[in-house]
């Protein structure tokens, strides 16, 4: 038992502390079990979703689509430095609409980082862009964030009405993403080089995986815009990902596929949040939203402000949720505007979201230095920024 806990990291421990302390609650009564049954109905099909598609991109990755995609676009970008960033851009901005934030930083960072050594372009340039859409970019589907699809659940809106309501706000909040990474990473004084040396795309290992993995992702984004069931595409994309893997090359499909240890992390969290707004948080965050002052005054900026601080210092995930119960029911705005705090702010702090504690420690491994105190006041730039002309634009699509 001492080696196992040996061999568990600093993240891994805290998120059996976070789900033992949620079974600690539900078992002394502090959580009723009825309420924990309740939410445990609720994101039944979200833990669904979330195992099936990190299966799928993980596969889909291990096929080398992400690899040929992105070495064809340093190819395309022929040494030019703005073709490349307009180009990686749109890459990490559909791969997060479409496959979720913490694919992106999951499956891109690595990618993008080899690419950076392969073409000799500096590497925090492309971390940061990868991160930072991985926040930004998650507005436009339910399939984007986890807070999303909490979001939809209780707005009882389709994939398409969302997208519908947050097609301007997504496009705002990328745009000022682009702006201040070019101007914080990329441009010439802070990038290095004034070109850099297009890679030679090389074979893939295996064609009929590689073909494989494009026809899953295919199929997986057309379920989206079916509007499906999003569990049961995410779950026939890596079912048909498993099956040609068990076909073509059985020794990718191991345990570690299975992200056990973010759905521990869920769990617990869906345990402690509603006891602890049992038992007073959900009034302080009452008083600290203040819903008078209705969508159309300050209202979804206080909110979106609230959601925001509070994600860079506890995480965005908790933070959604506990906002969450504070809006009162039929607030539209108010909850969409808390959307766009936490999923456009969490970019301040290292552990504000799962998708930035998964990328520092990608950053880590590959040893990427990231000057914390730059990461600090870029990030709150984009976040005053970014949040605030996104939920302006909220407010005109109202």
């Amino acid at each position: 038992m001492s080696d196992v806990l040996r061999r568990l990291s600093v993240l891994d421990r805290i998120r059996f502390g976070l789900l033992g302390l949620g079974l600690l609650f539900v078992a002394t009564g502090l959580l009723p079990l009825k309420e924990a049954w309740s939410e445990m109905e609720r994101i039944a099909p979200i833990l669904l979703f979330l195992a099936a598609v990190i299966i799928l991109a993980d596969l889909v990755k291990e096929a080398q689509l992400f690899d040929v995609i992105a070495t064809r676009l340093a190819v395309v970008g022929r040494g030019n430095h703005v073709a490349l960033f307009l180009l990686c851009t749109a890459f990490a901005s559909l791969v997060t609409i479409f496959l979720n934030l913490d694919t992106t930083v999951v499956l891109l960072t690595p990618v993008m980082l080899a690419l950076a050594a392969r073409t000799g372009i500096a590497a925090l340039p492309l971390a940061m862009t990868t991160l930072w859409l991985a926040n930004t970019a998650a507005l436009l589907l339910p399939v984007s964030n986890l807070t999303n699809l909490l979001a939809v659940e209780r707005l009882g809106m389709s994939a398409r009405e969302f997208a519908g309501r947050l097609w301007l706000p997504q496009l705002v909040s990328i745009a000022v993403t682009m702006v201040f990474l070019w101007l914080f990473f990329w441009r010439r004084g802070r990038r290095g080089t004034a070109r850099y040396e297009p890679p030679i795309p090389g074979p893939v290992a295996d064609p009929v995986l590689f073909g494989i993995a494009v026809s899953a992702c295919v199929l997986f984004v057309a379920a989206i815009l079916l509007e499906l069931p999003i569990q049961f595409a995410a779950l026939g994309g890596a079912a048909l990902m498993v099956a040609a893997f068990a076909w073509r090359d059985r020794s990718k499909l191991t345990f570690a596929l299975f992200p056990w240890q973010l759905l521990v992390f869920v769990v617990g969290l869906f345990l402690v949040v509603p006891t602890l707004s049992r038992y007073g948080l959900a009034s302080v965050m009452s008083s600290l939203v203040g819903t008078s002052g209705g969508p159309g005054g300050d209202g979804a900026y206080r909110v979106a402000a609230v959601g925001a601080v509070l994600a860079n210092l506890i995480n965005n995930l908790p933070a959604y949720t506990v906002v969450e119960h504070a809006i009162p029911p039929g607030s539209r705005d108010l909850l969409l505007a808390l959307l766009i705090g936490t999923n456009v702010g969490p970019v301040i702090t290292p552990w504000a979201s799962l998708a930035t504690l998964l990328w520092f420690e990608w950053c880590r491994r590959r040893g990427v230095r990231v000057p914390m105190l730059t990461f600090v006041l870029t990030g709150t730039v984009l976040v005053v920024v970014g949040v605030t002309a996104t939920v302006a634009a909220l407010l005109l699509t109202a």
